[in-house]
């Protein structure tokens, strides 16, 4: 009942904004004629009484008639009032009324209005202004809750930028509450470029958006979308998707024919797995996935050779898959806030690797050939707690690393190798049970325990042995046992 209640409702919303689109086309051509009379009538003095115009708008939600009048001086100012918002301009030459609510398209060369909306670029006799050079942008008041756009408005918009040509859209938290979906015809938009409707309390996306074929940047964080349409799939030109702050649960599996996408966002949403689908995002290289519900990360992870960025924290990991190691782009690695146990020894492939977060997991160790990553600046495996008990002894091959983090663990001991990082800035070893170095040289700052750690090893190498103590005579006496059996015979030899 609740789904054809608010099915109806959508209709009958949508049927009310066809009749004002309607009606907006009726005033305008009725504008048109005014001007065109205008014209045939000769200009007057100063003194004279001003001519008088009138035109109907379109009421948020029915039709009502209001006229307006003004004098138009040869600066050429003329007002605007149409579906609710009005709006003076004033331009360097005279120009005509319009009735269409126009004023958030932005052409080039556009005037601008006062009030911060951006006029309609002038038409030339003959022609028209060209479609790919016009943005939708909208005025700043709309933020105030009494001002938020209705449906009504919003198919108003919608339309009116499939007319110009937009090529940008932001509706960035200018929906009214009640919104909950964005109408069908926003697939009329085939040239838009950008598209913002961000903050709002959508709930669902219309198939149709799928026929934004020239769509480079979809944002739609901090809404209440719980699924998305298997049509976004279509959007082939897509570079960056941000979906953060919503409810989904799962992605559709055709997000894997999104081949140009370079950057997607569904962090903070409720997603138990990824589709398989995800390694066929070969130009991905910022996936963010933080702040899910994801036991896994599916192995055809590997498959995106381009990613340079991959943030899976705050999830409910217990292991990263061999795969890892075939991203030979990934620059930044964070699985904080996880359950993972050891870290894949793949890798040690990651030659372009900088930075690790794998802090408040339950790791016990770090792989030795993780040394291997020596262009590591950033490590972070701190807070494992009780797992972890010790640094891989090879550290020290780990000649770029600035910083270390390896604060509550339960390591006593660092590696004799740490003398060699020579470029550490940052040591956080704090509530730790160490004793190689003492607790006030860690206390110190890194380069005191690299430098601890350097004259420690070099000590260890340098020590002279002991020298072994010489036998005495008596000594070889009591350990030295004769031989009996020649003993014996020299006895018998001595009776006969």
């Amino acid at each position: 009942m609740p789904r054809a209640h608010t099915g109806f409702h959508c209709r009958e919303q949508k049927r009310d904004a066809t009749r004002i689109l309607e009606l907006d086309a009726l005033h305008a051509l009725f504008d048109d004629l005014i001007q065109r009379a205008s014209q045939c009538v000769p200009s007057t003095s100063t003194g004279a009484a001003p001519r008088t115009t009138s035109t109907a708008a379109a009421g948020a939600a029915s039709s009502s008639s209001a006229s307006s009048a003004g004098p138009l001086p040869a600066a050429g100012r003329s007002s605007l009032v149409t579906n609710g918002f009005s709006a003076e301009r004033t331009v360097g030459t005279s120009m005509g009324r319009v009735s269409m609510d126009d004023s958030y398209v932005k052409k080039a060369k556009a005037p601008m209005w006062d009030g911060g909306l951006v006029a309609a670029s002038p038409r030339k006799p003959g022609g028209t202004a060209a479609a790919n050079s016009a943005a939708v942008r909208l005025d700043d008041s709309y933020g105030d809750d009494k001002l938020k756009m209705s449906l009504i408005k919003l198919a108003s918009m919608i339309e009116v930028a499939a007319k110009t040509g937009a090529r940008e859209l932001n509706f960035k938290g200018k929906l009214m509450a009640q919104i909950e979906w964005i109408p069908d015809s926003i697939g009329k938009l085939n040239g838009l470029v950008t598209l913002d409707i961000s903050e709002n309390r959508l709930v669902a996306l219309p198939p149709t958006i799928g026929k934004l074929s020239s769509l480079t940047k979809l944002d739609l964080h901090a809404n209440r979308i719980a699924q998305l349409p298997d049509s976004v799939g279509d959007l082939r030109s897509l570079l960056c998707l941000d979906l953060r702050g919503n409810q989904l649960t799962s992605l559709p599996s055709r997000i894997g024919r999104l081949a140009n996408l370079e950057e997607l966002d569904v962090g903070a949403n409720h997603i138990v797995s990824l589709p398989d689908s995800v390694g066929s995002l070969t130009r991905l290289k910022k996936l963010l996935v933080e702040t899910n519900d994801l036991d896994e990360l599916p192995y055809t992870i590997g498959h995106c050779v381009s990613l340079v960025e991959l943030q899976a924290g705050y999830n409910h990991l217990k292991a990263l898959p061999e795969a890892v190691g075939k991203l030979e782009s990934l620059e930044i690695l964070s699985v904080r806030y996880n359950n993972i146990r050891s870290l894949p020894t793949t890798m040690a492939s990651l030659t372009k690797l900088k930075e690790v977060d794998a802090s408040f997991n339950e790791l016990e160790s770090i792989p030795e050939n993780f040394c291997f990553v020596t262009s590591l600046v950033k490590l972070n495996v701190g807070n494992n707690f009780a797992d972890m008990q010790s640094l891989p002894r090879s550290i020290g091959n780990l000649e770029m690393l600035e910083e270390l983090d390896i604060s509550n663990n339960q390591i006593r001991v660092l590696p004799d190798s740490f003398g060699m990082l020579q470029h550490l800035r940052v040591l956080r070893a704090e509530e730790n049970p160490l004793q190689v170095p003492p607790r006030e040289i860690a206390l110190k700052g890194a380069q005191a325990a690299v430098q601890y750690m350097a004259e420690h090893a070099a000590k260890k190498t340098t020590k002279p042995q002991p020298a072994k103590a010489k036998k005495n005579w008596a000594q070889f006496c009591i350990f030295s046992r004769p031989n009996k059996r020649k003993h014996d015979r020299i006895d018998t030899d001595m009776i006969d």
